[in-house]
């Protein structure tokens, strides 16, 4: 991991230098003069008075359009290889005019700076390059103090990395325009000024980079990449960028001096071969670099590093650029998700309640990288990549473009996607219905329970919607007929599937009316259960025996939900003819009140317990009735608790619960009974009793 991360650290570099190299150096020269002509157009000019020129023109005039098919395919490669031919003699015909060229271009600046003063000239560009520097340590020192504070938290030391940067470039951009230039000169300060500030944050955000995947991860102070390693290719690719900010400021001020276009070529691909060396040195001093296979790694980037710069040469843009994303863009890639996991383990507590920031982080990084390679590869390639298309646009431009551009699209949909997922994730955790809450606030809550995983589904099937209708769109192909298409099969799916629509149909309108919310139960038909999800078509019902059944919406019809409001309960209960009812009345008060004050379930009393009184006269009891008035679903453990309640409180005061009871008397038990009662009155007669 530590190689894989150094390697792609250096890759950034190289990347984002070779892409500037390129277009700095494919740019061609703007002529702003009308008249006279400028020496390359003369030179041009009597070039093509030349025989040699005129025999070859004649000779492509007269050659025979390509065919279709095969012919193409070989008429391309043989235009692509007579263009790398012509420009190869090009650049190696500028080495002739060199010598010629520069003097001309250095009796032209030496011109300029006389006119307008060469210590005045050497102040201003001083100036350019030395009040970055002192701005920036003077901002350094104001705020030191508070940067020792801070120094402890994650961000504010990446952020210290990144501030002086931003000031080092304010400061130099103030500096150029605070002066006169003249036209040479400008362009030449213009360039100066850019590369100073592109290498200063390559530094800074190269360091940010170092800093993230070393950053300690606990548990032993374990970190991502070695220090040391990171630090190796930190200095290796700050090298890289000077020696590249260099190279560009030579050819960006070779134009307006007035050097042939062949001969900025020429310089480009010897400063090439600088940042070639560097590269391959990198790569054979790497740490890590001892094993067999570390060596076989080593020789094929040293030739893969050659064959970029042979088709560099060539002028073999596309497949430069090919062979440099397969390279370099995984490598990227690793190294901006290393940086990232370092960064959320750092500041866990502070992204934790940050859930847009996170995903900003794990998904926006990556898609900026993605969609600025493929912005830029399409660039190079010469295919623009806006929506609209051109009447001279080829088949394999358009089909590019729409990749492109497909790519972009996809990207930004996902990135949309998971910041609307991670909002409605983070509205339903924040939005528990259990916990110390009021009862509007509970009612809010289950509401979004019940609500917001619809919306999330809805959102998700039509950002994946427009998303594919916008790469047809750009590949080329018709929507408008391919949208009509699909509402003709929609229709025709609806009467085909006339279950489902139903289905679908009826659960925006239980959703519309609020029938029911997650978390609460409900009985319908057959089914009966608490909610615990929706989709579009079904509600899941869990049983309070456990069982989970899927409903459909069209099978629910009426709904009766258990869990609105307040509830009812009743209780029977049934006593002995004997009983005292205004006693009976008294005690089942008392436990009333018990009930009210107890801290457990009172709070879900909204009436408490009451005997309403004689419900009727039964063949063995009286029967009483009770009631109390709780909030949905806690009727059955205040119930419960009621009922034993109501025992203890009867046994204690000698009232009995009625219970049928069945005697059944013989012929010689009622004569037993009957001598059995006489002789039990004359014995208290005080007489003796009769035999």
């Amino acid at each position: 991991m530590g190689r894989i991360s150094a390697i792609g650290i250096c890759g950034i570099m190289l990347w984002l230098s070779l892409f500037s190299a390129v277009s700095a150096q494919t740019t061609p020269a703007a002529s702003t003069d009308v008249a006279p002509p400028p020496a390359q157009v003369r030179q041009m000019m009597e070039l093509m008075q030349t025989p040699e020129v005129k025999q070859w023109m004649a000779t492509q005039m007269a050659a025979p359009a390509a065919s279709d098919g095969n012919d193409q395919e070989m008429s391309i490669l043989s235009d692509r290889l007579q263009h790398a031919r012509r420009h190869i003699a090009m650049v190696s015909g500028a080495a002739m005019t060199l010598p010629s060229e520069i003097a001309r271009a250095s009796s032209l600046f030496l011109g300029e700076l006389r006119a307008a003063g060469p210590l005045r000239m050497a102040a201003q560009f001083l100036a350019i390059l030395v009040t970055g520097f002192i701005v920036e340590i003077l901002v350094r020192r104001a705020v030191r103090e508070r940067r020792e504070r801070a120094a402890q938290m994650t961000g504010t030391r990446l952020a210290a990395r990144v501030i002086p940067a931003i000031v080092f470039g304010l400061a130099t951009g103030l500096a150029l325009v605070s002066f006169n230039w003249p036209p040479v000169s400008q362009n030449i300060a213009i360039a100066i000024a850019i590369a100073v500030v592109v290498q200063r944050f390559a530094v800074s955000i190269g360091g940010v980079i170092v800093d993230l995947v070393t950053l300690p991860r606990g548990e032993g102070e374990t970190v991502a990449v070695d220090p040391a390693v990171a630090q190796f290719w930190f200095r290796r690719c700050t090298l890289f960028v000077i020696y590249f900010v260099f190279g560009w400021v030579v050819l960006q001020a070779m134009e307006p001096l007035g050097y042939s276009m062949a001969t900025r070529y020429l310089v480009g691909y010897v400063l090439g071969i600088g940042l070639f060396l560097i590269a391959t040195e990198a790569v054979w001093s790497r740490p890590g670099n001892e094993t067999r296979r570390s060596h076989a790694v080593t020789w094929l980037l040293t030739l893969y590093f050659v064959l970029l710069w042979g088709i560099w040469v060539l002028s073999f843009d596309w497949l430069l650029w090919v062979l440099i994303y397969l390279l370099l863009l995984p490598r990227v890639l690793a190294v901006s998700t290393l940086a990232v996991k370092s960064f959320h383990h750092a500041e866990a507590g502070f992204l934790a309640q940050r859930r847009i920031a996170t995903v900003l982080l794990d998904r926006g990084v990556r898609a900026l990288i993605i969609a600025f390679a493929a912005i830029w590869l399409g660039r190079m390639l010469g295919v623009e990549t806006a929506m609209m298309m051109t009447s001279n646009e080829t088949m394999i431009d358009r089909v590019v473009r729409g990749i492109i551009g497909g790519i972009v699209i996809l990207l930004a949909a996902d990135l949309l996607w998971h910041l609307v997922k991670a909002y409605i994730d983070g509205k339903l955790l924040d939005s528990p219905v259990d916990g110390p809450i009021g009862d509007e606030e509970k009612v809010k809550r289950a509401r979004l329970q019940t609500l917001l995983p619809i919306f999330r589904n809805i959102i998700a099937v039509v950002i994946a919607l427009i998303a594919a209708l916008m790469v047809l769109s750009g590949v080329g192909i018709e929507i408008g007929p391919l949208i009509a298409g699909a509402g003709v099969v929609g229709v025709a799916v609806g009467f085909g599937a006339q279950t489902i629509v139903k289905d679908v149909i009826s659960g925006m309108f239980y959703l519309w009316d609020d029938a029911f919310r997650v978390g609460e139960y409900i009985e319908s038909g057959s089914h009966k259960g608490v909610v615990e999800a929706f989709s579009l078509r079904s509600v899941k019902l869990r049983h309070h025996r456990g069982p989970l059944t899927t409903v459909p919406f069209g099978e629910l019809g009426a709904v009766k939900n258990l869990n609105r409001d307040w509830t009812i309960d009743k209780i029977s209960l049934n006593v002995t003819y004997d009983t005292d009812l205004v006693k009976t009345k008294k005690i089942i008060k008392q436990i009333g009140q018990q009930l009210l004050e107890n801290p457990e379930w009172g709070p879900n009393i909204i009436e408490t317990l009451k005997m309403k009184g004689v419900e009727q006269f039964g063949e063995f009891a009286i029967e009483l009735r009770l009631s109390m008035m709780t909030k949905p679903g806690e009727q059955f453990v205040i119930r419960r608790n009621a009922l034993a309640m109501i025992r203890n409180a009867f046994k204690e005061n000698g009232i009995e619960f009625a219970v049928p009871t069945v005697q059944v008397s013989g012929e010689r038990e009622v004569e037993a009974n009957v001598a059995a009662a006489r002789y039990a009155a004359q014995a208290r007669a005080g007489g003796e009793p009769a035999a």
